[in-house]
C-alpha cells in the first residue's frame, strides 16, 4: 500500500467511524424508530406500524407518546388526554377536561364513524380529582379495547420514552 492510499483509507474510516457515533447518540438520546404493537390506537395507527419518537420535546395535550408499560415488561403508545392539574370526564361520549368541552377528531375512523368512549371521571377511575404533578393522563384511540390510565393510571413523566412525531414509510 502506497502512503497516499493509506491516508485516503483511514480519512474513510475515520468519516464512517464519526457518522456511526453521531448515529448511535442521536438514536440514544433525540431520536428512535419504534413499532406499535396491538390495535389500541386505531384508527390513528395500525398494529405494527413505525413510528419515530423523538425524546427531547415538551408534552402536550394530545400528544401521542411512548412510555414504559407500568404493568408489563414492554412499552405503550397512547394520547395524551389530562396535563398535570387537570380534571377530566367522559359524558355522554364527550370529553370534558376542566369542564370544557373538547372535539377528537382523531377518534373517527374511515366510515365517519367515531370510537365510543363509555362515561367516567377521573376520580372514578384513579381515585383522584385532578391529574398529580409529573404525572399525565393517557387514552387509546380505539378506547373499547384500549389497556391506558382507565385501567392502570397515572403515567409518571419519568416513564416517558418520548413523543410520537411521524410514522414512516409514509
Amino acid at each position: 500500500m502506497t502512503g497516499r492510499f493509506k491516508a485516503e483509507l483511514f480519512s474513510w474510516l475515520k468519516t464512517l467511524g464519526l457518522a456511526f457515533i453521531i448515529v448511535i447518540l442521536c438514536r440514544q438520546f433525540v431520536f428512535s424508530p419504534t413499532m406499535v404493537h396491538g390495535e389500541s390506537m386505531l384508527p390513528t395507527f395500525e398494529n405494527k406500524d413505525r413510528v419515530f419518537v423523538t425524546k427531547i420535546s415538551k408534552i402536550d395535550r394530545f400528544d401521542i407518546i411512548v412510555f414504559d408499560a407500568p404493568d408489563d415488561d414492554t412499552y405503550y403508545v397512547k394520547r395524551v388526554i389530562g396535563l398535570p392539574g387537570d380534571h377530566v370526564e367522559v359524558k355522554n361520549n364527550i370529553l370534558y377536561i376542566n369542564g370544557k368541552r373538547y372535539k377528537e377528531p382523531y377518534l373517527q375512523g374511515e366510515d365517519g364513524h367515531g370510537m365510543f368512549t363509555g362515561d367516567f371521571t377521573l376520580e372514578e377511575v384513579t381515585g383522584e380529582s385532578k391529574v398529580p404533578p409529573g404525572s399525565f393522563f393517557v387514552l387509546g384511540d380505539n378506547r373499547p379495547f384500549s389497556k391506558d390510565s382507565r385501567i392502570f393510571g397515572f403515567v409518571s413523566k419519568d416513564t416517558i420514552f418520548g413523543e410520537v412525531k411521524f410514522r414512516y414509510p409514509f
